[in-house]
């Protein structure tokens, strides 16, 4: 398994002494070295864990994203103590793992949001009861335009998977100003796109469908 670890120290001081960086570095590779995996990627910031806006995490989640890594963390209040910020990244359905919280997955971490899933389901389940009882009392049920309606409304499903496809895009171009910006001054202006394809696969990042890149794949998301 790939991962990609995020640290996060509140203070320059912190920082620049290393307190704190350093136990949450021990902790992360010991947790390597018990379990296996590959370790691909490495961010860290300094910054408070009140702050949303990170471009270290930022950076870490565009990376899992793109290639699927599960996000490793030492402690989870060094990712966020936003329990929205939580709840998004349980919703965006990436893997991460807290050594110090083994079970606060991205299965467990919207346990609140599963109350609520469930409480809609037994008012489902009632909703279903009464309806028996009624048409068990000879009441008409159902939508008398059903036929004209059933399976017609695709149009949240294809929104889903456009803005999907715009995020994995986003990140692509991120992806590519930096692979741009590391290279020397006289190469960036004449850099072609084979070379950024050829850059992209080297790194292991696929296209939105999953396919390797190319010219013209490179060149759509650039002109997108």
């Amino acid at each position: 398994m790939d991962y990609v670890t995020y640290h996060r120290v509140s203070t320059t001081k912190q920082g620049v002494s290393g307190l704190g960086l350093e136990s949450q570095q021990q902790v992360v590779s010991g947790y390597l070295n018990a379990n296996g995996g590959k370790l691909i990627a490495e961010f860290t910031e300094v910054m408070s864990g009140k702050k949303n806006d990170r471009p270290q995490l930022e950076k870490a989640l565009r990376e899992c994203r793109l290639t699927g890594a599960t996000l490793l963390i030492a402690k989870l209040d060094r990712l966020s103590r936003n329990r929205s910020f939580l709840m998004t990244l349980q919703d965006s359905k990436m893997k991460f793992v807290c050594v110090d919280m083994p079970e606060a997955t991205h299965f467990t971490i919207g346990m609140m949001a599963c109350m609520a899933d469930y409480e809609s389901q037994l008012i489902s389940e009632r909703t279903i009861a009464a309806l028996k009882v009624a048409k068990a009392r000879g009441v008409k049920l159902g939508n008398p335009r059903l036929d004209e309606v059933r399976n017609t409304d695709t149009a949240k499903a294809t929104a889903a998977k456009t803005k999907q496809a715009e995020q994995h895009n986003a990140d692509v171009r991120e992806t590519i100003d930096e692979m741009v910006g590391a290279m020397p001054v006289g190469q960036r202006d004449c850099v072609s796109l084979r070379t950024l394809a050829s850059l992209l696969n080297d790194a292991g990042y696929t296209t939105a469908r999953g396919k390797a890149w190319g010219a013209t794949s490179v060149s759509r998301v650039l002109a997108a």
